[in-house]
């Protein structure tokens, strides 16, 4: 799993070398502190390392989904329609508040999943004018494959945040420019 490092940067990193307990935040802050001495820049330690954090989930992520063949968007998909239980069949439009997109983007997800095999696209039953998108047993795998390898990768991400928090919460006090850790994922 990832490990913890309290304490600062490197020394090959440019922006904390040579501040013992500082991270590339605090020098970003820093500098923007010297350069526009009249904005209140405090805000940056808390949304940059969330920010930063984001951008490791999202990576972790994107690696889980293409162990296999997956992007994001196909998860978010056939996780939507994992979640909705057995049949696993949903609308358009369930399916459209599920993932929060526009009907044109999912009108053109569902096409690449139904072409991929992971979906299919039925007319439905109750509705002649509407659809029903239903996972395939292939879909119904992949997307439990995909799941398990997603939780694999957030409960390693969690470990370091519960290392974090247990080591008297000093990623909270780094949020708030009150100490610092490193974490190196």
């Amino acid at each position: 799993p990832p490990r913890l490092r309290p304490g600062g940067g490197s020394a090959g990193d440019p922006v904390s070398a040579g501040t013992p307990g500082s991270d590339e935040v605090d020098g970003v802050v820093e500098a923007w502190r010297r350069e526009r001495p009249d904005l209140a820049v405090e805000p940056m330690q808390v949304w940059s390392r969330i920010d930063r954090l984001a951008g490791i989930l999202d990576e972790r992520r994107k690696r889980a989904f293409s162990a296999h063949d997956l992007e994001a968007w196909e998860f978010d998909v056939l996780a939507a329609l994992r979640r909705s239980g057995a049949p696993h069949r949903l609308s358009p439009g369930q399916l459209l508040r599920e993932t929060h997109v526009t009907s044109g983007t999912m009108t053109n997800r569902v096409n690449r999943l139904v072409a991929r095999g992971a979906v299919t696209r039925d007319a439905d039953p109750h509705d002649r004018r509407g659809a029903q998108v239903a996972l395939t047993p292939e879909g119904l795998a992949l997307v439990d494959a995909a799941l398990a390898s997603l939780l694999r990768v957030e409960a390693d991400l969690r470990t370091v945040l519960d290392q974090i928090v247990d080591a008297d919460f000093p990623f909270l006090g780094m949020c708030y420019g009150i100490g610092t850790v490193t974490v190196h994922l």
